[in-house]
């Protein structure tokens, strides 16, 4: 087995957060009262309950780092997710940065950050 990382973020609901992730093409690996995980691919997002998050202070985040980014945000965009620059779920277009990588970023359901880097 290869290194690896998943991200630990926070739910309110892992109902609902199974169903935003699921438009997006992931699916539930594993799911207890305490954790739940889902999968896309070569990406896992875990999640823990947090039923008295406020989206608005959230500080929780993550890097998808991934092979075609616009591809990504295409399929982000074609499920609805808007783009727009307060509340959430949201998305902000991928933009070239001065290091040469293309980043964007989707904000969930429960205000954690997701950014969505493609190296160059």
């Amino acid at each position: 087995m290869s290194d690896r990382a998943t991200p630990n973020l926070p739910s309110r609901s892992f109902e609902a957060t199974a169903r935003f992730y699921a438009a997006i093409g992931f699916s539930e690996s594993w799911r207890d009262t305490g954790w739940m995980i889902l999968k896309r691919g070569g990406l896992t997002l875990e999640f823990f309950p947090y039923p008295d998050l406020d989206p608005a202070t959230s500080s929780f985040g993550s890097c998808l780092r991934l092979a075609d980014v616009e591809g990504f945000y295409a399929e982000l965009v074609a499920a609805g997710i808007p783009e727009k620059t307060s509340g959430w779920p949201r998305l902000h277009r991928p933009k070239r940065e001065a290091w040469g990588g293309l980043v964007g970023a989707l904000i969930d359901p429960d205000g954690s950050l997701l950014r969505l880097i493609q190296e160059p």
